[in-house]
């Protein structure tokens, strides 16, 4: 079927494509404050308009049809360039000024965001780019910045988040102190390494035990809340830190330690408000983001 010669009540559409992206009539009915009935009947009209089932029920979850994603793609263009004769009508997109922040965790803020202020500057020379450096993933519910950078999606209805890339993390020393270590899978090597924990440490110990690195509280004579401090104690020699392994590979010096372990995979999210559908200041800043993360982190 060709889509784009079909004919249909936009409210219906709307309602349709909120509902694919919250994955359930329930959500979509609070993101788009209408009851869940209503909702309901506005998808099911669509689908008479269009002789189709676009979902089918999965639990108490939706799941797109075949002929609902083909579907999906249209609508979403006719609801972007709806919302691009919004901003101009009402003036927010003649320009991009002001200032935007970015919430990211303090590797990420210290190391990865830098590099792509430079671009930010170039595509909006008005625009002051403001980098809150946090491990809160709350920052975002609270109104602390507008875009964030994180390792876990959020929750709740009033945000957007799309899952970048994925990154990876390792033990890291400096190459002296990896040397007088070697392989951590000898039991008698293990016991004597020094790791720097971090806040919750448990949680770390828990982790590297169920990997195979049986390691225990007496491995952890430093411990810090700080990452960017975590980093520094491992270069400064005081024992194996985690950091990503972009990070630790490009570092003068550090060297991963020898323990059999594969690389710690953990997904990059990046969110923002809802405001990303009507601010051409988020929108640019996250699209700049979307592309260059990944790219950065190989």
């Amino acid at each position: 079927m060709d889509w784009t010669r079909v004919k249909f009540d936009w409210n219906h559409a709307r309602a349709f494509l909120v509902t694919a992206e919250e994955g359930s009539l329930s959500a979509a009915a609070r993101a788009l404050g209408m009851t869940q009935p209503t909702l309901g009947r506005q998808v099911a009209a669509l689908e008479d308009e269009l002789g189709i089932a676009l979902f089918d029920r999965v639990g108490r979850g939706l799941e797109l049809t075949e002929s609902g994603d083909s579907l999906l793609a249209h609508v979403r263009a006719m609801a972007e360039a709806a919302g691009s004769l919004s901003l101009t009508a009402t003036g927010k997109s003649q320009s991009i000024e002001g200032t935007i922040r970015i919430t990211a965790s303090e590797i990420y803020a210290a190391y990865l965001l830098p590099p792509i202020l430079p671009l930010i500057r170039q595509k909006a020379p008005d625009l002051t780019v403001e980098i809150v450096a946090k491990n809160d993933i709350s920052d975002l519910q609270r109104r602390e910045a507008d875009i964030a950078l994180r390792n876990a999606p959020p929750e709740g209805d009033t945000l957007i988040a799309r899952k970048i890339a994925e990154d990876y993390g390792y033990l890291f020393s400096t190459e002296d102190y990896a040397e007088k270590l070697g392989d951590l899978r000898d039991e008698g090597n293990l016991q004597r390494a020094n790791f720097i924990g971090m806040e919750h440490n448990d949680r770390l110990i828990g982790g590297l035990n169920e990997m195979g690195l049986g390691v225990t509280a007496q491995n952890f004579p430093y411990q810090t809340s700080d990452h960017l401090v975590h980093w520094e104690m491992a270069k400064q020699g005081l024992g194996v830190g985690i950091v990503p392994v972009w990070l630790g590979d490009s570092t003068r010096d550090m060297a991963r330690v020898d323990c059999g372990l594969e690389p710690i995979a953990y997904p990059v999210w990046l969110v923002a408000h809802k405001e990303l559908q009507t601010s051409r200041k988020i929108r640019l800043v996250f699209d700049l983001l979307a592309s260059e993360v990944p790219r950065l982190l190989g």
